[in-house]
C-alpha cells in the first residue's frame, strides 16, 4: 500500500515557485527522510500534504485516501517545524486536548504512555509555558502520536534537544517503525536521518533532485573507495610484486608492513585485493571501506 502519493505537486507564492511539479511515492512502513537547505520548499511541501497550504496545482493521497475525509485525516499524525501550545496548560491537559480533537479522546493513563514515550512523564502537571524549546518539541511529538496514527509527519522532531533526549525520540521512531507506522521524517542532522530512514530524498529549489537508499545514493556518488586493510607482515619474497600488483589496481597505495591503503574505483577490486594479499600467504584482520556519508552527499 502507498502511504503517500504525490502527482506534479506545485506551489507558487507571488509569482515565486517554491515547490515545483514534485512525483513522490512514500510506501507504507517507511521511515521516508526529506532533506534540503534551508528555502528548498520542504516545509511548503509537507504543510500541502498535511492540509497547512493548499496546493497551486498537482494532487495527492493519503493512506490511499483523500486527505480531506475525517477517516484519513484520523490517520495522520503531524509535529510541524514549529509548535505552539497553550502556555496556561499542562502537558498533560494538551494531550487530552488534542487527542479529543482526532476523534479518538485518550485516557489518562495512554497520556502519560506517550509522555513516559518522549521523556516528560515527570512534567506532566507542569504548564507549558514554562517548557524549554526542547521539552516543546517533545510534547510535540507526544502530540503527534497520542492518537496512535499510522501516518506520521515529523519536522525536526530532535532539533533544539540535548543528546540524551534526541537518543530517545529516535529510538521512539525505530519502535513505531517496528510496529509498521509510516513516517515522513524531515531533519538536519544528517547523522539521525542516514541512521533511521529506509529511503531518503533531496530537494533543491522547489524539486527533487535524487532519491534512494543510503546504498543507492553511495553507488550514484561514490567514485572513489578507500580501502584500509590490517594485515600481518607481508614474506620480503612477495613483497615487490604484491606492491607492484596493488599499483596496477588502484591509486594513492600506502604499502605497509601491517596496514595497507589503497583507492579504488569500484568493490569488485576490493574482493580482488584480498585474495592477493591471501595468494602472498599473508592474513588479513580486517578490511575497512571508507563510503561517503550522507552529510558528503548532501553537500555535493
Amino acid at each position: 500500500m502507498t502511504a503517500i502519493k504525490a502527482e506534479k505537486m506545485t506551489k507558487i507564492y507571488n509569482g515565486v515557485t517554491v515547490v515545483n511539479g514534485i512525483d513522490l511515492k512514500v510506501e507504507k512502513g517507511e521511515i521516508f527522510g526529506f532533506l534540503g537547505r534551508n528555502g528548498a520548499g520542504k516545509s511548503t511541501f509537507i504543510n500541502m500534504l498535511t492540509g497547512i497550504v493548499k496546493p497551486t496545482s498537482g494532487s495527492f493521497t493519503l493512506l490511499g485516501g483523500d486527505s480531506k475525509t475525517t477517516e484519513v485525516k484520523r490517520k495522520i499524525g503531524v509535529m510541524p517545524d514549529y509548535s505552539t501550545f497553550y502556555g496556561s496548560a499542562t502537558a498533560l491537559e494538551h494531550l487530552r486536548f488534542f487527542s479529543s480533537l482526532s476523534g479518538k479522546p485518550a485516557s489518562k493513563s495512554v497520556c502519560m504512555e506517550a509522555l513516559e514515550a518522549v521523556g516528560l512523564a515527570e512534567h506532566a502537571n507542569k504548564k507549558a509555558g514554562k517548557f524549554s524549546f526542547g521539552m516543546k518539541k517533545k510534547l510535540g511529538v507526544a502530540q503527534a502520536i497520542i492518537h496512535d496514527p499510522d501516518l506520521l509527519f515529523l519536522d525536526e522532531p530532535t532539533s533544539g534537544m540535548d543528546a540524551e533526549s534526541g537518543i530517545q525520540i529516535q529510538r521512539l521512531i525505530r519502535s513505531l517503525h517496528e510496529k509498521g507506522k509510516t513516517i515522513f521524517l524531515t531533519s538536519h542532522n544528517l547523522d539521525e536521518v542516514e541512521k533511521l530512514c529506509t529511503r531518503i530524498a533531496i530537494m533543491k529549489e522547489g524539486r527533487i533532485v535524487k532519491i534512494g537508499t543510503m546504498d543507492e545514493l553511495r553507488a550514484f556518488y561514490r567514485t572513489n573507495i578507500i580501502v584500509k586493510i590490517r594485515h600481518t607482515p607481508i614474506p620480503v619474497s612477495e613483497e615487490a610484486k604484491l606492491q607492484q600488483w596493488l599499483e596496477s589496481k588502484g591509486t594513492d597505495v600506502q604499502f605497509g608492513d601491517k596496514w595497507t591503503i589503497i583507492t579504488v574505483d569500484g568493490d569488485k577490486k576490493i574482493a580482488e585485493i584480498t585474495r592477493a594479499f591471501t595468494a602472498c600467504k599473508t592474513d588479513i584482520y580486517r578490511v575497512e571501506v571508507e563510503e561517503p556519508t550522507l552529510e558528503e552527499i548532501f553537500l555535493d
